[in-house]
């Protein structure tokens, strides 16, 4: 068996704002080593390997015919494009539907067209008018009209839902801080997720919200046009309309299968479906490569290729100087496997064409790689280098993330009907109270009780580091020094002596944590916690508890998880994508933040938004962090550089900081 190993050499790049690193392979060694520079942070960390394939591996594919994409943890919550918000869906979303516009490729802050041929925007930055591509068909086969990409969007904003993705649009149509249609009826947010109150609302504010729907996007059958006018210049609105919540409906097939009837009279009637309730929750008809199949929960979701898929019909690429070909692979299998060994020796048989792979298991897969491939900032792309030639594998690695996981607290825990997760109910010692969270010498204690270094080295493999603040590193207003948490024990038993009158340090506390099933990084958040809690003394017992992802996210939306761990990927690459749901959207109204408390955030979440002036926009994100910092109200844990295995005889792989490791199945090809 020949063995070549190497050692990469980095140079660090800036672009745009991004430190990143890029490589060349240098002199003959026995290991492997990466030094990446984290982006916007100046810290180092260093990426190693012994490579040491086993004898047994065979390189070629088990089934041409299909890709096996194996995930571990986080299963779809709903295919309906407007109502999905987790990457699970959206992975098969973006397969299957199709956006006006696309990333170029790697360029996340750069677009193409897709079913809109090109576009117009007003001096002002007002308006956006796009003309609709001809000769497309949906999967059913009725043809692509202005009308249907009218519909998507009106009926998204409509159907509404503060659990959903609509936020990115409301704000942009109608105003900064406007995060539901229902807003629209009452500017109170009182009628927010709340169908049978908005349905009895004046008939008159029901048509005027409708009405302001329609004429925020307008369309021309006659000359193809969808038109969009906002109610302030967004920057951010191309990045929005090219994810998944921007994906385009057959208008005709939606109506029948039971969505909005089109009629601002019945609107209110539509509202607030939940994920589990939308009619599109199981069906999809998009003019995607590849075609639903079906989706059986907790099991697998199966696509096939589109036969008629238009770019190959008319020879438009995906991006610049990109493949104008349908799908070369017939059928995608998406399987969930909870149990890594199950998918580490799918992955060793070659029965695994992309798998997820903890940042716990990579020394065990290291061995593995017979290819290295080492993000280059200058080329926006990677550089690749052959070890060995008789491993299976090729590893991405370097390439920024921009996604990350936090561990939340709920102010104001749901106890209807009984809550386990709450022991007791009472500071007794055997439970804690709905409102435990509320005190914040509780929510520090829990920040001065979490091991950072530990959760990086064995968690994130030592390739990451402790967050600041909300923001990501290299994005605006990102402070690498800023205030942030340490574990210190010391200052954890002082936080506690002090919280609730003394009660917490007498008496102790219960509570659970859970984590979804499968998802190894978050089940070690919790035993951090766990652990260095039971050492300070075993009165504080945390009991960590995995629950299957429907469950999981069910009881994230109904607050019943006192502290819950969660990730999030940016939607666009704007700091305001971090500060509203971390600190007054999404994850505030699952944590439910006091009001008091959100409307200090919003004040300056909105300041921030509402300026375009970068340095004007630091000054408001710095405040913002240190607000995060003075009412803790999660703990901030880290960033991790991006790492992407798969088998080397899968091609087409490129990376995308907005997609992530989220599969585009259409660029896949086996040998």
């Amino acid at each position: 068996m020949s063995k070549k190993v190497f050692w990469i050499v980095i140079s660090v790049l800036v672009v745009g704002g991004l430190v990143l690193a890029a490589c060349t392979p240098e002199t003959v060694v026995e290991t492997v080593e990466v030094v990446v520079t984290v982006p916007g942070t100046g810290e180092t960390i260093i990426v190693t390997a012994t490579p040491a394939p086993p004898e047994a591996i065979t390189f070629n594919a088990a089934d041409s015919e299909t890709l096996y994409d194996i995930i571990g943890a986080g299963e779809t919550d709903t295919l309906d494009p407007a109502w999905n918000y987790e990457n699970a869906g959206d992975q098969i979303i973006q397969n299957v539907y199709e956006q006006l516009i696309t990333y170029n490729r790697t360029d996340a802050t750069s677009f193409v067209p897709a079913l809109a041929e090109n576009w117009e925007v007003s001096e002002d930055g007002l308006t956006y008018t796009f003309y609709i591509r001809e000769g497309v068909t949906f999967h059913d086969g009725a043809e692509l009209t202005s009308e249907d990409v009218a519909y998507s969007f009106r009926r998204g904003l409509l159907q509404g839902g503060t659990w959903s993705p609509q936020w990115l649009y409301t704000e942009a149509f109608f105003g900064t801080g406007i995060y539901d249609i229902a807003e629209l009826v009452d500017e109170t947010g009182a009628l927010d997720d709340d169908p049978e109150a908005l349905a009895g609302a004046d008939p008159a504010l029901l048509t005027a919200a409708c009405e302001a729907v329609m004429n925020a996007v307008q369309y021309d059958d006659a000359a193809g046009t969808v038109t969009f006018n906002l109610s302030q210049s967004w920057a951010p609105l191309l990045s929005t309309l090219a994810g998944s919540w921007g994906s385009i409906l057959d208008k005709d097939w939606a109506i029948a299968n039971g969505t909005w009837d089109g009629d601002c009279a019945t609107w209110q009637n539509y509202y607030g479906v939940t994920s589990e309730t939308t009619p599109l929750r199981n069906i999809m008809n998009g003019t995607g490569p590849y075609m639903f199949d079906h989706w059986t929960p907790g099991e697998e979701t199966v696509l096939v290729a589109n036969p008629n898929y238009w770019r190959d019909q008319q020879g438009v690429p995906f991006f610049e100087d990109g493949v104008t070909t349908g799908p070369t692979i017939d059928r995608v299998v998406i399987q969930l496997v909870n149990e890594w060994g199950t998918r580490y020796a799918m992955l060793q048989a070659g029965d695994a064409d992309y798998n997820y792979i903890p940042r716990e298991n990579v020394a065990q897969v290291d061995p593995l790689v017979g290819e290295w491939c080492a993000w280059d900032a200058d080329a926006n792309d990677f550089v690749c280098e052959i070890i060995d030639e008789d491993a299976p594998l090729s590893l991405h690695l370097g390439a920024p993330t921009t996604t990350r996981t936090d561990a939340f607290f709920v102010f104001d825990i749901s106890n209807d009907g009984g809550n386990p997760y709450l022991g007791s109910g009472q500071l007794d010692g055997n439970g804690i109270t709905p409102d435990f969270f509320n005190d914040i010498h509780v929510r520090r204690a829990f920040n001065y009780c979490f091991d950072w270094d530990a959760y990086i080295a064995d968690a994130l493999a030592g390739e990451a580091v402790q967050s600041i603040g909300y923001l990501i590193p290299g994005m605006i207003g990102y402070e690498p020094d800023g205030p942030h948490y340490f574990y210190d024990p010391e200052m954890c038993a002082a936080e506690l002596q002090q919280a609730w009158d003394g009660q917490v340090w007498e008496n102790g506390f219960r509570l659970q944590v859970a984590y979804n099933t499968g998802n190894v990084t978050r089940q070690t958040i919790a035993q951090i916690l766990q652990t260095n809690f039971s050492d300070l003394d075993p009165k504080f017992q945390i009991e960590v508890i995995g629950l299957p992802w429907p469950s999981f996210l069910a009881a994230i939306r109904a607050s019943t998880l006192p502290l819950y761990i969660s990730g999030w990927n940016e939607d666009i690459h704007d700091p305001h994508n971090w500060a509203q749901p971390f600190l007054v959207g999404t994850y505030a109204a699952r944590q439910v933040m006091p009001e008091e408390m959100r409307q200090e955030f919003l004040t300056l979440v909105s300041a921030g938004v509402a300026v375009t002036d970068p340095a004007e926009r630091a000054e408001i994100y710095h405040q913002l962090t240190q607000l995060d910092y003075d009412y803790a109200p999660a703990i901030r844990l880290a960033v991790a550089t991006n790492r992407w295995y798969q088998p080397r005889w899968m091609g087409g792989y490129y990376f995308n900081s907005i997609y992530g490791a989220q599969a585009r199945y259409v660029m896949a090809t086996k040998q």
